[in-house]
């Protein structure tokens, strides 16, 4: 029986992922770094509750149902292959040490997306520059690259003013307990000329981390 290519019976063909790579170090950040970056989406604008992929498995978990009633008003993930060290702090006047975690990335979407645990390229236009305690915990900003509203968005400043209220109140509140202080700050909104340098920062960041 004459088998297509080389490959023999049964075999997996390329690029089939026999098992599936870890979100974080298993996936491309992007085909276009640092403009064009693929984002990990862990919570969409209907959650209730913080999932957080496992830094072990890959897979999602529940980090904390959410005790206020704030949603958050983008999808919400990460850049594969990134990480918040020394040259992202360096860039947060704030901030003495990173967070130890990938580059948050909120993702606008004309379209409601209820559903996470999915893959999405996008165009970036800018960021909050955030400070959990003494950590250096930006949020990138972003819109999916072929979005039929927002795709030739080139800056953050490009988006209704709402929409980035919301996400600054957002990430300044969503951490509160009641009778308790905020330890999150949102220190800024910057544009893309800026994300472009913490996502390359995050980049070599990762690279020293963890090699290739």
């Amino acid at each position: 029986m004459a088998h297509r290519g080389n490959h023999p019976p049964n075999a997996f063909p390329p690029p089939f992922y026999r098992w599936r790579p870890h979100p974080w170090h298993g996936l491309e950040p992007g085909r276009n770094p640092p403009e064009y970056m693929q984002a990990y989406i862990e919570i969409t604008p209907f959650d209730l509750v913080k999932y957080e992929s496992s830094k072990t498995t890959g897979y999602l978990r529940v980090d904390r149902p959410q005790r206020s009633s704030s949603q958050p008003p983008a999808l919400y993930g990460f850049i594969p292959r990134t990480y918040c060290g020394d040259r992202v702090t360096s860039l947060s006047p704030k901030a003495k040490v990173g967070d130890g975690d990938p580059l948050d990335v909120c993702v606008i979407s004309e379209r409601p997306i209820n559903r996470a645990d999915i893959l999405v390229n996008t165009h970036v236009i800018g960021g909050l520059q955030c400070v959990d305690g003494d950590e250096a915990d930006d949020k990138i900003v972003a819109v999916i690259e072929n979005d039929n509203m927002y795709a030739d968005v080139d800056d953050i400043n490009d988006l209704p003013s709402v929409l980035i209220e919301r996400l600054r109140h957002y990430f300044g509140t969503y951490k509160m307990v009641p009778g308790g202080e905020s330890e999150m700050s949102v220190e800024m909104t910057y544009g893309h000329e800026h994300a472009m340098k913490v996502i390359e920062a995050s980049l070599a960041d990762y690279q020293e981390a963890f090699g290739q």
